[in-house]
């Protein structure tokens, strides 16, 4: 039988974590329902992508 081990864990920045997260890019969606005695009131859907933006080309030279 064989042991493993697990690496030890570190820290990881947040700036790290928004780097690679915008870098593949995020959909959040959600709902929110107001409602009163089991009678919706209001509802609200959320919808959102995160993504950076990356200029190809000439165009580059202008977003440094």
């Amino acid at each position: 039988m064989s042991v493993r081990t697990v690496p030890e864990s570190r820290p990881v920045p947040l700036v790290d974590i928004l780097d690679r997260v915008l870098a593949r890019g995020v959909v959040l969606a959600g709902d929110i329902v107001l409602s009163i005695a089991d009678i919706d009131l209001v509802r609200v859907s959320l919808r959102a992508l995160l993504s950076s933006v990356h200029a190809e080309g000439a165009d580059d030279e202008l977003c440094r």
